[in-house]
């Protein structure tokens, strides 16, 4: 976890206060160029999809770091220098470690509970897992952990922790095989599940859940709200036969199996992209959002306890995003990346749906910029992309969205294939120069002790002006892009907070009162909340 340092002189976020007008669309500035990000994501076939970005803290400052995905590039790790409060800025840090090629994506956490967060990175011919050494350092952990990285071509990747295992449980998403001659094979591939062996240090020998329809997007969440963490799986449908959305079974220490209609998992036939969650409905349980080409899906469930059983409220929520929202092409959207974020602190939940042609396929749109959904009071969400300038017509693909610079407003940073990689600040109400923060807001990180110091698979409840907002902390999903940073909450009007956590085992903590607009930590056990404040230069 991240070290508590406070500035001298008492900083009081001077440069994120907020007036608490959280109404209307914020406004986003390309630093791109100006924040020294120069990455592109290429190649051929082999890596039209996946494009993933990790964003992690990686030298304890509680600025998150930007590792970027290559494909036939050398993937890149970018330093963050932004000031806080002010532009972004960041520099590449070069390493034969992480300079890796064939990336496709990467998923930061901390695999030995040392503080350090590791690198689960994704690889065309080979995974690689990094054990960070802090200050943004690293060692290649394949042999020291006993991981076998495989030899096709993988996107998708999740974790948690099993019961008292010292190692969490690691799920790779191995998409497609390769030919002996090395080109891709049209051959789906199945995900493959990593545990503990007997010494509780290093990995058994993996497990493939069979069957596999070519996953490009998998998520371990505790989808019945029992603290059983399963493993959802989505599906490239454009190369399965007879294949589905999947969801496996994974009691602690037996044999996976899969849902199946008998237990109430009905048959969810998409292209399966990406996979989010947020607990919209407000009962304490995870709904689903899934991307896909020309129809993408809001899940909620209604099966009750103990029944996986789903039911459809994208076209009621505003959400299908079935075609380009700007840009004039009327041919359906080819979805990847979705994440939930509230990015101007209304205290209502948005969606970033990241867009683009797979690589020129005719049937889908070639104009197909990305969708950014504001929430709205009555449960609907409008598309705002346009107006909160992010529109862009390369082909998107990995995202994340953090508070690169601390000043209480999500950025966003997004991949494209076979174009260079866009970096904007989120300015609020604002322009670059005088940026106008919206709403208040909260930045939370748990800790616990090791093995699971972030406390992966807990959830955090925050409660402000009159609503209840919970949030599940998960290790995977997106479309190979992960993130391990500040959880973010947007509290509206509300200047104070109170904050429960129902850690992994359990437990429940109590309710702690906080003020807004700060960055705190909860420690398991603790009796208050431990405000934290950045280290500002003085030069």
């Amino acid at each position: 976890m991240l070290a508590i340092v406070v500035a001298a002189g008492g900083y009081a976020f001077s440069q994120a206060q907020s007036s608490g007008s959280s109404s209307g669309t914020p406004s986003f500035v390309d630093e791109t160029t100006s924040a020294g990000i120069n990455q592109t994501y290429d190649g051929g076939a082999t890596f039209d999809t996946g494009g993933g970005v990790a964003v992690f803290d990686c030298n304890g400052d509680g600025k998150p770091e930007i590792y970027m995905a290559g494909g036939t590039n050398p993937a890149v790790l970018y330093r963050n220098d932004s000031q806080v409060g002010g532009a972004l800025r960041f520099t590449a840090i070069h390493d034969p470690a992480t300079d890796l090629t064939g990336v496709t994506g990467a998923y930061p956490i901390d695999i030995d509970g040392d503080g350090n967060p590791d690198l689960a990175v994704l690889r065309a011919g080979g995974n690689v897992v990094l054990r960070g050494l802090g200050g943004c350092r690293f060692e290649r952990a394949n042999d020291a952990w006993g991981i076998d990285g495989g030899n096709g071509l993988s996107i998708a990747f999740s974790a948690t922790w099993e019961a008292t295992n010292q190692l969490p449980t690691l799920a790779f998403g191995r998409f497609r095989t390769f030919k002996p001659n090395g080109d891709l094979s049209l051959d789906c591939d199945s995900p493959m599940l990593l545990r503990p062996d007997s010494s509780g240090t290093r990995y058994a020998a993996a497990i493939s859940l069979e069957p596999g329809y070519c996953p490009l997007s998998i998520l371990f969440s505790d989808w019945s709200g029992t603290g059983e963490k399963d493993l959802r799986v989505a599906n490239d449908r454009n190369y399965y036969i007879g294949g589905q959305e999947q969801l496996w079974r994974i009691p602690p220490g037996e044999a996976p199996s899969l849902y199946t209609a008998a237990d109430g998992w009905a048959s969810v036939q998409i292209q399966g992209m990406g996979i989010a969650s947020y607990d919209l409905a407000g009962n304490g349980r995870p709904d689903y959002f899934l991307t896909s080409q020309a129809d993408n899906r809001l899940q909620e469930l209604t099966g009750g306890t103990g029944r996986p059983t789903y039911h459809d409220i994208a076209l009621k929520s505003g959400v299908t995003s079935a075609r380009p929202g700007a840009g004039g092409d009327i041919l359906p959207s080819t979805s990847w990346h979705p994440e939930f974020q509230d990015v101007n602190n209304d205290g209502l939940i948005d969606i970033l749906i990241t867009k683009g042609n797979p690589s020129a396929v005719p049937e889908y749109a070639s104009r197909d910029p990305s969708a950014l959904f504001l929430g709205r009071p009555d449960g609907t969400f409008a598309d705002a992309a346009e107006a909160a300038g992010i529109v862009d017509y390369d082909r998107g693909r990995g995202a994340a969205m953090a508070d690169f610079n601390l000043d209480g407003q999500v950025d966003l940073v997004e991949m494209f294939y076979q174009a260079p990689a866009k970096l904007w600040r989120n300015v609020g109400t604002g322009s670059a120069a005088n940026p106008a923060p919206m709403g208040h807001w909260l930045g939370i990180r748990l800790s616990e002790p090791a093995p699971n110091a972030d406390a992966v698979g807990a959830w955090i409840e925050v409660q402000a002006g009159g609503k209840t907002l919970r949030r599940e902390l998960t290790v995977g999903g997106g479309h190979a892009s992960g993130e391990l940073t500040w959880t973010h909450f947007g509290l509206g009007s509300a200047t104070s907070a109170q904050v429960r956590v129902k850690w992994p085992d359990g437990t429940v903590g109590p309710w702690l009162p906080a003020g807004a607009d700060t960055f705190l930590v909860v420690t398991k056990g603790a009796a208050e909340v431990s405000p934290w404040r950045p280290q500002v230069s003085t030069g």
